[in-house]
């Protein structure tokens, strides 16, 4: 079962599209988004291990140079669009078929 996190980055003046660009390369990294608000970038890691996480985080994404902080959140579940819409169909067949 795959381990999920996302990584919170807060960068330097002008360093967003290149840290991005180099944490996105970062085997484990799905996804890097460029945000508004508190942090600069969001990567989202999936791993098999937390300990993968970890070696991700602190190997990996900390050693980007411009990069100033970073704030790791831990997935305790995933809910994908597809996993809902199952999940509220599940036992409204009957409804459906009225």
């Amino acid at each position: 079962m795959p381990v999920n996190a996302i990584v919170l980055i807060t960068v330097e003046r002008g360093q967003v599209n290149r840290v991005a660009q180099h944490i996105v390369d970062i085997d484990g990294v799905t996804d890097v988004f460029s945000i508004a608000g508190r942090y600069d970038l969001a990567a989202v890691l999936r791993t098999q291990s937390n300990e993968r996480i970890a070696e991700v985080v602190t190997e990996a994404i900390r050693d980007v140079p411009g990069i100033v902080a970073t704030e790791t959140l831990i997935a305790f579940k995933a809910y994908a669009k597809s996993d809902l819409d199952a999940a509220f169909s599940i036992g409204n067949e009957e409804i459906l078929d009225k």
